[in-house]
């Protein structure tokens, strides 16, 4: 531990110290999954970043509503030249190792999150530059104009410049490789609440930061919280039950009712920013996982829709999901746009045509194939999978089923080693891009990190490229429009539905569902 670390723990014991306990209230929040890292731009996913936010800051934020308010910029907009944002920054404002929030901050951070190993390259794709004007002011410069610019920028945190080079975390952590540094488990933030442990997978402490610039703009009402990842989704609800826990992001379909009517419990509900689907390697010339020697059935589109009409929806949502998802027929939630209804329509169950389609295609017997599957991260993850398996088998597809915790099951599609795998995408810039970008481009050191089908398209990555500086909302929609009609076509993806969101939570709290599943604390209020 260096001599910087020491010193920022030893801060953050003083300032806790400081916090009367008569005034405490400690918060005891569970979930399926842990954070994968502590280093803020590692890794773009929704847990990760949900611990994230409570330590560090963005320049500006979702709030519990979903809308962007501003967090460590206080204004933005573009200059004269439509290609460079200007972003005013809030002043006043200190690290919780006590260093002072800059110019040079934000510049350091957002020049890291573009680097090769950082995941979160893709939302940083159109911007060329990165310019300290003075202490409080940043420019941006784009690839051409930009005007969702600021959508981009809501999970994007700031590390401390200083902090981050003197204990060696210049670069992010290369998660998908095994890579490490010092900032994965520590944490320098301007954010509400300070690091004071963290055991990765069993629990996380955090203490209020009594020098938080939001004092009288918060609620702030949470001075410690307490984070337990419980991945059996029973022992998460009897948590609840006893009261161990007082609030729960991942109920069980099936616990719902049990929740519900538990005195002193309650469940809120609400649809989430976020689709579930799964991806198949199309691209490859043979497969890794099948049981065909020399081709690729997947690379078949006629497979590939067999395989899209002989998923059962409607069935998995009555059966698996307890009603609680909404079947769709696109990777894209109703919130996204670019959204559209007939988009949404998911086609018919029809195991007697996706059997015409195998045999057309030359695979009237079947061919087996691996699915790769998340078992803590999405809701009923692997249930989803293993209905999936038997569907599929009806037309042939003998799917064997291989169910991992997130953190071994992400790094196989990141590194392109799957052939059929269950993912989900939430879109928290609110537009078609963001998916585009991650999902639908062809693979490259900027840009398609999460898309695993081996699909490339260079016609249709230029018009992915194009949604960036295309300033005409109307040229822009139509775009994104034909973009999605391939990729529908293609059945690039096969969607299965978008989420449902349920807490459980004491009833002393006062705490809405956030659409994308970010509970930020320093909002909740206790009755």
């Amino acid at each position: 531990m260096t001599k910087t670390f020491l010193k920022l723990t030893a801060a953050s014991v003083a300032l806790c110290a400081g916090l009367s306990a008569a005034n405490a209230e400690t918060l005891r929040w569970a979930r399926a999954g842990d954070s994968l890292t502590l280093d803020p731009h590692a890794q773009n996913e929704g847990p990760t970043h949900t611990l994230a936010h409570q330590m560090y800051e963005p320049l500006l934020q979702r709030d519990m509503e979903a809308q962007i308010i501003p967090a460590l910029a206080t204004s933005w907009e573009p200059t004269e030249d439509p290609t460079v944002w200007e972003f005013k920054l809030r002043e006043g404002v200190k690290f919780h190792g006590g260093e002072d929030f800059t110019a040079d901050d934000v510049v350091f951070s957002f020049k890291r999150a573009m680097m090769p190993t950082s995941a979160m390259k893709e939302l940083l794709n159109s911007i060329k530059d990165v310019r300290k004007v003075d202490d409080y002011t940043v420019h941006f410069e784009t690839d051409g104009p930009n005007p969702l610019l600021p959508n981009n920028m809501t999970n994007l945190f700031i590390m401390d410049s200083g902090w981050a080079t003197d204990n060696g975390c210049e670069a992010p952590q290369d998660i998908a490789n095994g890579g490490d540094n010092p900032c994965v488990r520590a944490v320098n933030g301007t954010g509400a609440f300070v690091l004071e442990s963290r055991k990765q997978d069993s629990e996380t402490i955090l203490k209020q930061n009594p020098n938080y610039w939001g004092k009288g703009e918060f609620p702030l009402e949470v001075t410690e919280i307490i984070y337990t990842p419980i991945q059996e989704g029973a022992t998460r609800v009897s948590a609840l039950l006893s009261g161990e826990v007082d609030l729960i992001q991942d109920v069980p379909v099936q616990d719902l009712p049990i929740v519900e009517r538990t005195d002193g419990l309650k469940l809120n509900t609400a649809a989430q920013n976020r689709t579930i689907f799964f991806g198949m390697n199309q691209g490859a010339d043979d497969l890794a996982s099948d049981t065909v020697d020399g081709k690729n059935p997947l690379a078949d589109n006629r497979v590939r829709e067999a395989m899209n009409i002989a998923l059962n929806r409607d069935a998995i949502k009555k059966i698996v999901m307890r009603d609680q998802s909404a079947p769709t027929g696109v990777i894209m939630p109703p919130f996204v746009n670019g959204w559209t209804e007939a988009l949404d329509g998911y086609p018919e169950y029809d195991v007697a045509k996706a059997k015409a389609l195998m045999e057309e295609a030359g695979y009237g017997d079947g061919f087996g194939l691996t699915l790769n599957c998340p078992n803590d991260r999405y809701v009923n993850d692997e249930g989803i999978c293993q209905a999936a398996v038997g569907m599929l088998g009806q037309i042939g597809v003998k799917v064997n089923l291989d169910a991992k915790p997130k953190a071994q099951h992400f790094p196989l599609i990141q590194n392109k080693e799957t052939d059929f795998y269950m993912l989900g995408w939430g879109v928290p810039t609110f537009d078609s891009e963001y998916i585009f970008n991650f999902l639908t481009h062809t693979t490259t050191d900027k840009l398609g990190s999460w898309n695993a089908t081996g699909y490339s398209n260079p016609d249709l990555d230029a018009k992915i490229k194009s949604l960036a500086s295309e300033t005409d909302q109307e040229v822009r929609n139509a775009t994104i429009a034909e973009i999605w009609d391939t990729v529908k076509s293609e059945n690039l993806y096969l969607p299965i539905h978008n989420q449902v969101l349920n807490w459980g939570m004491a009833d002393k709290i006062n705490f809405a569902v956030q659409p994308e599943d970010q509970p930020h604390f320093k909002f909740l209020t206790f009755n």
